[in-house]
């Protein structure tokens, strides 16, 4: 296998939401893993936007999409779609957990706080 800089296929999800949200009891509206380490952090349309944060803070460039039945990789150093391997299993959040989530704790009005 050919080796991509920024990617290790091998390290598995950090958990089934966004680690930074689960800690506070926040919320997010969509899931982006890192690609290099597995952190799983929410997207930019969330209030907090984690994923992003944790590649400007670890360097790791590349997060592919943790929705089900999505595969794309986006390049924060590039800002661009790119490709990728298979990362390790799972490769989407669980698909009974609601977007945006998790379950309880998205306000009603959420749209109202997205970017």
């Amino acid at each position: 296998m050919t080796e991509i800089l920024g990617i290790d296929p091998s390290a598995p999800p950090s958990g089934t939401g966004c680690a930074e949200c689960g800690a506070v009891d926040g919320w997010w509206v969509h899931l982006r893993r890192c690609a290099q380490c597995g952190h799983i952090g929410c997207c930019d349309s969330s209030p907090a936007q984690h994923a992003t944060a944790h590649a400007k803070t670890s360097g790791h460039p590349i997060v592919q999409s943790f929705e089900p039945g999505e595969d794309w990789f986006w390049n924060y150093s590039t800002e661009q779609i790119t490709g990728g391997p298979e990362l390790a299993e799972p490769r989407s959040h669980p698909a009974d957990q609601p977007t945006p989530g998790p379950k309880g704790r998205v306000p009603l009005d959420w749209r109202n706080h997205i970017h």
